[in-house]
C-alpha cells in the first residue's frame, strides 16, 4: 500500500506575525510513502526535483536516511501509537524551492505525517498531526497553513497543542512572490535575531498584528499599509537579503502597493498590492534586482485555500 499527499508552499510571518502568521500558496510538494516488502531494507528516501525549478533546488541539503525531517516526523507518529516504522520508501516530488523561505521543510513534514497516518488507519486526528508537525518544525506558522490551507494565525499552547484560526484573504489583493536566485538557510536567518527585544518594538508589533487582522476582515487597504510593518525580525534580516531594501524603497510610493514583506526567513519576498498597476509593479520589482545583477522569478498568486490533500491515482 502507498499513499501520496500534495502539500502547498507557505509564506510565514507576513510582516508583524513573527512565528504565528502563515499563508498557503499554490506551489506544491508531493510526498509518497509506501511500505516495502523487503525485510531489513530500512528507509529509502528519494527526491525528484521539478524541471521548472531549473536545478535551483539544493537537494544536497536533504538527508536521505533516518536523519531526514520527513522520517523523523513519521517516526514520531508511529511512536505515538506504540509502534516503530517498518521498511518504508519515501519519495518527494519537489516543486517548492529549498532555502527560499517558502516552507519546503514544513511541506515534507506535513506530507510525511499525513501519508503515514493514512497507512496506519488514521490513528491521529488533526490536533495530533498539528502538534507532531510543530514539534519537528519548531513553530506552527508554516505547518498549520500547510495542513489547513488559507491564511492562518496560530500559537503553541502550554500543553503542546496548536490553537489556530483562519482569516479570509480579500480577493482584490494580489500576491506577487519574488524568488531571487540567492539562498538563505533558516538557521542563518535565525542566528541574527536578538534573544531579547525592546518593549517598544514588542508593543509596535502587537499593534500591527491587531491592525492586520482588522484590515483583512474589513478589506481596509489603507490600514493594511500600516499593518505590514515589523520590528521583530525584518530589520535584523535585511542585510542577509540583497534587494529587499531596494524593493521596499522603489515601491513605497506606489499607491496600489500595500506592503513588501519577507517570505518566512527569506530570501523570497512577498509584495501585496491591489490589482491595478500590476505590470508597473512587476517591472519595478525586476529593476530592483537587476540593479544588483540578481536574477529573480516572479509569480502572481491567490491564496491556496486547501491544505494538504490525498492524491488519487
Amino acid at each position: 500500500m502507498k499513499v501520496s499527499i500534495r502539500v502547498p508552499a507557505t509564506v510565514a510571518n507576513i510582516g508583524p506575525g513573527f512565528d504565528c502568521l502563515g499563508m498557503a500558496l499554490p506551489l506544491y510538494n508531493t510526498i509518497t510513502i509506501e511500505e516495502t516488502v523487503l525485510p531489513g531494507s530500512g528507509v529509502e528516501i528519494n527526491v525528484i526535483a521539478s524541471e521548472d525549478m531549473n536545478n535551483e533546488l539544493s537537494l544536497e541539503h536533504i538527508p536521505m536516511d533516518e536523519n531526514s525531517i520527513v522520517y523523523k516526523a513519521v517516526e514520531l507518529l508511529y511512536n505515538s501509537i506504540g509502534q516503530t516504522p517498518s521498511e518504508l520508501k519515501i519519495t518527494i516530488h519537489s516543486e517548492i524551492p529549498i532555502a527560499k523561505g517558502l516552507g519546503s521543510s514544513a511541506s515534507v513534514i506535513v506530507g510525511g505525517l499525513i501519508a503515514a497516518n493514512e497507512l496506519l488507519g488514521k490513528p491521529a486526528d488533526e490536533a495530533a498531526l498539528l502538534s507532531i508537525a510543530t514539534e519537528v518544525e519548531g513553530h506552527p506558522d508554516n505547518v498549520t497553513p500547510a495542513i489547513i490551507g488559507g491564511l492562518v494565525f496560530s500559537s503553541i499552547e502550554e500543553d503542546g497543542s496548536i490553537l489556530y484560526r483562519k482569516l479570509d484573504w480579500p480577493e482584490e489583493w494580489v500576491l506577487t512572490l519574488c524568488v531571487p536566485e540567492t539562498e538563505l538557510a533558516t538557521e542563518i536567518a535565525r542566528s541574527v535575531l536578538p534573544s531579547e527585544v525592546p518593549m517598544a518594538d514588542a508593543v509596535y508589533n502587537a499593534q500591527r498584528m491587531a491592525m492586520f487582522v482588522q484590515a483583512v476582515n474589513t478589506k481596509d487597504a489603507d490600514l493594511m499599509k500600516f499593518a505590514l510593518k515589523d520590528r521583530l525580525h525584518q530589520p535584523y534580516r535585511m542585510k542577509l537579503v540583497p534587494g529587499l531594501e531596494k524593493v521596499m524603497n522603489n515601491l513605497k510610493h506606489e499607491d496600489s502597493v500595500l506592503g513588501v514583506v519577507l517570505s518566512g526567513a527569506g530570501p523570497s519576498v512577498l509584495v501585496i498590492s491591489k490589482k491595478n498597476d500590476l505590470d508597473r509593479i512587476k517591472n519595478l520589482i525586476k529593476d530592483s534586482w537587476n540593479e544588483l545583477n540578481i536574477n529573480v522569478q516572479l509569480y502572481n498568486f491567490n491564496v491556496e485555500e486547501n491544505g494538504a490533500t490525498i492524491v488519487t491515482e
